[in-house]
């Protein structure tokens, strides 16, 4: 039965079959091969959905456009300019402060692409900076989208795996913030090396001006971290609080969003989840009927002979992540590979937050590389630009980020030492 799944699947995958289709359609063989009643279909489907960490999802994507509709992201914007805007590649850094600030809120990797996109990208044109690497600085910065707390992808390896989302939450900040202060390095030494940038400062605003303007939008993601760390509201909750003071400095301070905008962006994050809910479902089907056929079991086995160390065992993971996230949507890795991959994981004496941590950021490289990388077409769409045109400059981007995945794979205390402040008992 799991073989038929796999190939099926994989046949579904070579024929351009959207992957959530692909899944369920794998599943029903499965379901068919086992001799299973057609029940069991419509109870797993329903059961992947019911959990509540789950309802974080819109809430956060809503949040996210919101930002955006609203001119919470443009006060973002701004306020990182007069932070690092002075140097030379002053704008290129920006762009990666800016999606820093934006994943605060967000939680998504394409919002932050399309919200800070829409700004930095023209900005980054008009001062010299060339096209494809603007777009390829975007894509890449803006998958800080989903490593940086709030994450839309922890909340699913939490729900996959029983894991608190709070302590994932907490354990993406030092790596976040590592893969932002890399890729700033990179763009600062890209600037001077190419003679470009030095105008970036022109029309940047004094810091204490800036943050007048922009005060409100930067209390947002203070107001979420620090309502869940500090015990206030959950993971969950946060999420609506998010909306809800989007909605307020959106309409009633900034007065940026109308009823029309209001609709168009409800709309947007309502295929947004619908999508993402989708992949969730059929691959919680599909996990279960692994699970039935042992699967999880047979995988820990053979790993287990194949690595005798935690240290290969980690890097042949990090291996397969990497080309599974070229071809595979991050959430449907995450909800199929998580339940799988994490017993493996405790047999080497891994720390599971700190295995969700290497999940997350490894299957996020995904989102930036051909060929199935969304955060590509995303930044092709607001650069105007065929992606093959962006595929060179994407390179060193990359190699920034796997660089940082190694030390955040290697380094378990760079994740862990903040959650376990945080969390002591």
């Amino acid at each position: 039965m799991s073989q038929l799944m796999i190939v099926s699947m994989l046949i579904f995958f070579g024929l351009s079959v959207p992957v959530a289709v692909s899944i369920g359609l794998a599943s029903l063989a499965g379901v068919g091969a086992a001799g299973l009643p057609w029940l069991v279909v419509a109870q797993q489907l329903f059961a992947a959905l019911d959990k509540y960490p789950l309802v974080a999802i819109p809430f956060f994507i809503l949040a996210g456009n919101l930002m955006e509709a609203g001119g919470i992201s443009e006060r973002m914007v701004e306020f990182a300019k007069s932070v690092v805007g002075g140097i030379q590649g002053g704008l290129a850094c920006t762009c990666v402060l800016t999606c820093m600030i934006f994943a605060a809120v967000a939680g998504s990797s394409v919002a932050t692409t399309f919200a800070v996109g829409a700004i930095l990208i023209p900005a980054m044109i008009r001062h010299g900076y060339p096209a494809p690497f603007a777009a390829s600085l975007q894509a890449s910065a803006a998958e800080l989208g989903v490593i940086i707390p709030p994450s839309i992808p922890m909340i699913l390896f939490a729900v996959s795996t029983d894991t608190s989302t709070g302590e994932l939450f907490i354990a993406g900040v030092m790596p976040g913030i590592l893969i932002g202060v890399a890729l700033m390095f990179y763009v600062w030494i890209y600037a001077k090396r190419n003679n470009l940038g030095k105008r970036d400062g022109e029309g940047r605003l004094p810091l204490w001006p800036s943050f007048k303007r922009a005060w409100l939008a930067l209390l947002m993601p203070v107001i979420i971290l620090g309502g869940i760390y500090g015990g206030i509201f959950t993971p969950t909750e946060a999420s609506v609080v998010a909306v809800m003071y989007a909605v307020f400095v959106g309409k009633v301070i900034y007065r940026r969003l109308t009823f029309r905008q209001l609709s168009a962006t409800l709309h947007k994050s309502v295929v947004s989840t619908a999508v993402i809910m989708f992949v969730i479902a059929n691959a919680g089907l599909f996990s279960f009927l692994l699970n039935r056929a042992g699967i999880p079991d047979a995988l820990g086995t053979w790993l287990a002979q194949v690595f005798d160390t935690k240290f290969g065992f980690l890097m042949g993971v990090n291996a397969a992540l990497f080309v599974i996230g070229m071809f595979i949507e991050t959430s449907a890795s995450i909800v199929v590979l998580a339940p799988l991959l994490l017993p493996v994981a405790l047999q080497f004496g891994v720390d599971p937050v700190h295995f969700g941590i290497i999940m997350v950021v490894n299957l996020a490289l995904g989102m930036i590389t051909p060929p199935f990388g969304v955060n590509l077409f995303a930044a092709c769409a607001v650069a105007k630009l065929p992606l093959e045109r962006i595929v060179k400059p994407l390179v060193p981007f990359v190699g920034v980020v796997i660089l940082c995945l190694m030390v955040i794979t290697y380094w378990p205390g760079l994740s862990l030492g903040l959650r376990d402040l945080v969390y002591a008992k």
